[in-house]
């Protein structure tokens, strides 16, 4: 299993405010669904940071973002470990196949695939 890259969720009201003042700091959009914006830098663009209102799919949001080479392997070693999964694995219309696992610390991971 090879992680590609992990990105911080920061939960957001001010969406728009958070687009301008991250432009800033040099971070260009990356997308934008409405509910979820991702700004990534220009010169690395596994250097992401997103915002999110709410989750368009799931009971709750996800505080963090791990990007993974096979989410089915992850997830079966994730289910072996007895860990908690908070949402379950499915494929998503925006071309993500995801979970959601609690850490030990309570935080909601959510780790995906590119299809």
């Amino acid at each position: 299993m090879t992680v590609r890259r992990a990105m911080p969720i920061l939960h957001s009201e001010a969406t728009p405010a958070n687009r301008e003042f991250y432009r800033t700091l040099g971070f260009e959009e990356a997308m934008d669904h409405g509910w979820i914006l991702t700004l990534a830098s220009p010169s690395a663009p596994a250097v992401q940071v997103s915002f999110m209102t709410s989750d368009r799919t799931a009971p709750v949001a996800p505080d963090l973002s791990v990007e993974v080479d096979d989410v089915d392997a992850v997830h079966a070693a994730v289910l072996a470990s007895g860990a908690e999964i908070v949402h379950p694995l499915q494929d998503e219309e925006w071309g993500v196949r995801r979970f959601f696992v609690r850490d030990p610390d309570g935080r909601v991971i959510n780790v995906l695939s590119h299809r």
